[in-house]
């Protein structure tokens, strides 16, 4: 696989190759890992985890899915093993999922934007971690069932009801907050 074409680009060795999916689905990786673990330290040791465990697989990788959902499903597996480790604990929210956001709007509404995004993803990190992934991989990721079906190997039904529950689920906690958005 090294020596043919790569979505597109043409790479002469693993190295090349790493370099290309860590600068194409590291920030990615890091805020999917953060969705599980709600720490920014937890998700770049995962983020680190995940790119090692391409790399040392590259070879066996054979093309039956994109690049993007295997790295994907290497991040949603180690961040499941870490949530699942007795080393795993559960830290307060810090930080956003995307901090480097740029606004041209006033101090005021930012803030309150902000205030509204922390409130938002508090009520989604709260969610049980099967409507979470499933709504997280869909709104922020900005994936589509199919490509969240080739992912989890969740059966496309039922990755729509849990988008329905966790949405309805996700209602409640927002109103119980009176938080309009």
């Amino acid at each position: 696989m090294l020596a043919d074409d790569f979505e597109g680009r043409h790479f002469s060795s693993k190295d090349t190759i790493l370099i290309y999916l860590m600068n194409e689905y590291g920030t990615m990786v890091k805020r999917l890992a953060f969705s599980y673990v709600k720490d920014t330290s937890l998700a770049e040791d995962i983020a680190q985890e995940v790119f090692i465990a391409a790399y040392k697989n590259l070879d066996a990788f054979k093309g039956e899915s994109s690049y993007k959902t295997w790295i994907y499903r290497i991040a949603i597996n180690r961040s499941k093993d870490m949530v699942k480790s007795k080393a795993f604990q559960m830290v307060s929210l810090s930080t956003i999922i995307n901090p480097f956001k740029k606004s041209s709007t006033s101090t005021e509404v930012e803030v309150i934007r902000r205030e509204n995004s922390n409130k938002v993803l508090e009520c989604i990190l709260s969610l049980p971690i099967k409507y979470r992934e499933i709504i997280y991989l869909f709104y922020y990721e900005e994936l589509k069932i199919h490509e969240i079906h080739q992912i989890t190997q969740i059966n496309t039904e039922t990755i729509k009801s849990r988008l329905r529950r966790g949405k309805q689920l996700l209602k409640n906690k927002l109103s119980a907050e009176d938080l309009q958005i």
